[in-house]
């Protein structure tokens, strides 16, 4: 039998409306990991947040690993180690928060392990966030002097919708074409990453990184976040509540949703037909 990976979104996806693993879902992954196939978690979350997730939901051991910050990280759980790492050029992070402040967006960024949001920011929006993700944030004066680290990305959060991130995300695409690459992942969630950094791009290194071929991996999603791994998986699958972009680029459209154990449906097809 030959090994395949399986790459999860988390919400929407792995995890159904009240974030837990359906009963059917975790029975069909227990058997596809006893059986030598890989499970990876592939998310827009912080890697901090992504392992606790990967922890409460039993995919930290092997054969399991991690995908945090839209590909911007891989994480392997067995060797408790991170294996890729991209981050931001300083400089189109400290454009694109200049851009957010003059226009009064909300904006945060990401260091080492921390959530990080300019103290000037409206601190209810940064408690929605972490609140959602457990996880905490960290406050300072200016992005230009108190990180830690090189950023892994920026996200713009708008909680009444895209009045203020659309136009954000045009600014971004006219200025900055080409060095970074901007899309939403939610209603209320626009992403800025480094260019051709994606979950799809994840996929690939994680694939040359255990010697699987391509044709061996599967990517299943439901948000425009998610193209990118759909497209470049050997079988891309949309679940049946995704949106109409993700299941016009899948290869394949679940029958179940989020809801109704759509994993189980997608390893019985695609790995134990």
């Amino acid at each position: 039998m030959e090994t395949k990976c399986l790459f999860l979104d988390l919400d929407g996806t792995l995890l159904n409306d009240q974030k837990e693993v359906t009963p059917g879902n975790r029975e069909a992954m227990e058997r596809a990991l006893q059986a030598g196939h890989h499970i990876v978690i592939t998310s827009g979350r912080p890697l901090k947040s992504a392992l606790i997730q990967a922890k409460r939901l039993k995919l930290d051991g092997p054969g399991c690993y991690v995908i945090a910050y839209n590909g911007a990280s891989i994480y392997d759980c067995s060797s408790k180690r991170e294996v890729f790492r991209q981050t931001m050029d300083p400089a189109d992070l400290y454009a694109v928060f200049d851009e957010a402040n003059r226009r009064g967006v909300y904006i945060q960024t990401y260091d080492r392990e921390d959530v990080v949001v300019e103290r000037h920011n409206d601190s209810a929006i940064a408690r929605r966030y972490c609140s959602a993700i457990n996880m905490d944030f960290r406050v300072i004066d200016d992005v230009r002097l108190d990180l830690s680290a090189p950023p892994v990305k920026a996200l713009l959060i708008d909680f009444n919708g895209r009045t203020a991130t659309e136009p954000m995300r045009q600014w971004i695409v006219e200025n900055l074409s080409g060095r970074v690459d901007t899309f939403f992942s939610s209603q209320f969630y626009l992403e800025v990453v480094p260019t051709g950094m994606n979950k799809g791009r994840a996929l690939e290194e994680l694939s040359r990184f255990l010697g699987i071929p391509i044709q061996n991996t599967l990517a299943a999603g439901d948000e425009a976040n998610d193209l990118s791994m759909i497209r470049a998986a050997g079988t891309g699958i949309a679940m049946a509540n995704a949106s109409e972009a993700v299941k016009a680029a899948a290869d394949a459209v679940t029958e179940r949703d989020n809801n109704h154990d759509a994993i189980a449906e997608v390893l019985e097809r695609f790995v134990f037909p």
